[in-house]
């Protein structure tokens, strides 16, 4: 798929939803001990690393950008979506907020401490991921931690309706978690721990958490 039509896709379709989605996922962590439990844990790798700044890559409103911040992580959350990151501005003022792609991030060798991506590769087709990957190694520090969250299955469906019934155009991946770990070995990562997630639904998810090598 031609890079600048899925970038442009997903931007424009979580511009159109980026009230809606908002609004659906503001409290989603309060239902989700799981996922509060694993971003604890990256929290406390972070301190252990010696704190610093963290990217929420493809943060969408902030939710999971100022859960953090509560954990005491300097996080600061970066969207494809002008109009997710205004969104995120209005509702957790204070916190930095900026428009980038993980496919190229503007953002100094080695500045961070650490990074997630939370959900975020969902959209991003196969054949873009290492590159993501690659600029995750790049932007973070040797031995800093990365956490990873992702649905998994095999294949895509494309996504035409979304929060709040708004039109989209998004290829949704869904994805082994050794065929992750595989992507995060192949660009420079030490594979730490996995955890499946809903591992009876029709789409459980998965977080995974890696380190940089040196």
């Amino acid at each position: 798929m031609n890079a600048d039509r899925w970038l442009a896709d997903t931007r424009t379709s979580y511009d159109t939803v980026a009230v809606s989605y908002a609004d659906q996922l503001r409290e989603v962590l309060a239902g989700k001990p799981y996922l509060r439990a694993a971003l604890t844990l990256f929290a406390d790798l972070v301190h252990a690393a010696g704190g610093g700044p963290v990217a929420d890559v493809g943060c969408g409103p902030g939710h999971v950008t100022t859960h953090l911040h509560g954990l005491g992580v300097d996080a600061f959350g970066i969207d494809l979506s002008p109009v997710m990151i205004d969104v995120a501005r209005r509702d957790h003022p204070g916190l930095r907020f900026e428009v980038g792609s993980m496919t190229d991030l503007h953002l100094a060798d080695a500045s961070l401490v650490g990074l997630l991506a939370f959900w975020s590769l969902i959209h991003v087709p196969d054949e873009a991921v290492p590159t993501a990957f690659g600029h995750f190694r790049r932007v973070l520090r040797p031995g800093g931690p990365l956490l990873l969250g992702f649905h998994v299955g095999d294949g895509a469906r494309l996504k035409t309706q979304g929060y709040g019934g708004h039109s989209m155009n998004v290829h949704v991946h869904r994805r082994q978690p050794d065929q992750v770990a595989a992507w995060l070995r192949d660009a420079g990562f030490t594979v730490e721990a996995q955890m499946l997630i809903d591992p009876d639904e029709s789409v459980p998810g998965a977080v995974l958490f890696a380190r940089r090598q040196s």
